[in-house]
């Protein structure tokens, strides 16, 4: 059995509104959400198709995240990606049951040092 099973869309959409709700209210990570956000409610539709896409197989996703983050490079510092990973885990625990929760955080761990490793290069 996967360890997110009975992980579905609604479960998925309570976390990514949770989530951005909080990267809004960070000192840290808001600034830089909010000069690359023009509209959030499209922002959050297009990362419940992400998230949705890569848990769930949706296939509901277009987009390149590697683009959209090179974008930004100049604005994200590498030690953001910790905060976003820890706003990320605590939004998760709060909204998931244990196990998806913990299959929720491994895959943006995955994704997270991926983007690093990109911007680095940039």
């Amino acid at each position: 059995m996967r360890s997110f099973e009975g992980l579905d869309e609604a479960a998925l959409t309570a976390l990514v509104r949770r989530f951005y709700a909080a990267v809004r209210a960070d000192a840290e990570l808001g600034p830089v959400f909010a000069a690359a956000v023009r509209d959030w409610d499209e922002h959050e539709r297009r990362l419940i198709d992400f998230w949705t896409s890569s848990m769930l197989g949706s296939g509901r996703y277009r987009g390149n995240p590697a683009q959209s983050h090179l974008d930004h490079a100049s604005r994200i510092r590498p030690e953001l990606f910790a905060r976003w990973l820890a706003l990320w885990r605590r939004c998760s625990e709060e909204v998931l049951p244990p196990a998806q929760a913990a299959a929720v955080q491994e895959r943006a761990a995955r994704i997270g040092g991926h983007l690093q490793r990109l911007l680095a290069q940039a």
